[in-house]
């Protein structure tokens, strides 16, 4: 059996890290140790420096002089320029895409919304309303484009995961239905408009603190 390319193993690598950051299961600050985390992949430390400048170019890492690579932090400035960035992205995706759209992946998208609306937590919902925007904007064909997207809504998940680590409330998506109505009956740009204001929805949610108080957290709800 031959040996795994070190840009594979990156890239594993990279998505494991990636996904505990976004979880929450590394904090803010946390430090990313090239050791131990070769130890962990049982490989070198080159593709665990490539790893770290994947994580560095979404925005999930930050390397410090004398400090070493730790997890990014982020505050409501850089959820609004995510919020921005995706309201830019995923309307010119939908634009393209909309020619595109048929019944099955409309109705497919509806589907997604009712499991959002009935998730009964934060994790569950992320992954459905993910799903929503993944299938609306898919046939737009431009990969790229949709590959900016992915980064920013695992962006998105981060902020969600650390403003609603507890009392998530199921809600009905509006926007995600009136998107649907807009799009089922040919009129493209109404569904853009919605979906530019949707995605730019900031909420606030309550972080417990280790003090015992709590801090009002930041993230896009849509």
């Amino acid at each position: 059996m031959g040996k795994e390319p070190e840009d594979t193993i990156a890239s594993r690598i990279s998505r494991v890290l990636a996904d505990r950051i976004v979880r929450g299961e590394l904090a803010a600050g946390a430090r990313l140790r090239q050791d131990h985390i070769a130890e962990e992949f049982q490989t070198s430390h080159v593709p665990v420096r490539e790893a770290f400048r994947r994580l560095e170019a979404q925005g999930l890492a930050i390397s410090e002089p004398r400090r070493g690579v730790r997890v990014a932090s982020f505050d409501l400035a850089e959820v609004r320029e995510v919020a921005e960035m995706r309201a830019a992205l995923e309307v010119l995706a939908l634009r393209h895409a909309a020619r595109h759209l048929t019944p099955a992946i409309l109705d497919a998208a509806e589907e997604a919304t009712r499991e959002g609306d009935a998730a009964a937590d934060v994790q569950a919902w992320e992954e459905a309303n993910r799903r929503f925007h993944r299938l609306i904007l898919a046939p737009c064909g431009m990969k790229r484009l949709l590959a900016s997207i992915d980064d920013l809504h695992a962006a998105s998940a981060r902020f969600l995961f650390s403003a609603w680590q507890s009392g998530w409330e199921k809600r009905t998506d509006h926007d995600h239905r009136a998107i649907l109505a807009a799009l089922r009956q040919g009129r493209a740009e109404e569904a853009a408009a919605i979906l530019q204001k949707h995605v730019q929805w900031i909420g606030r949610g309550p972080q417990p603190s280790r003090a015992g108080m709590s801090r009002e957290t930041f993230a896009i709800v849509g």
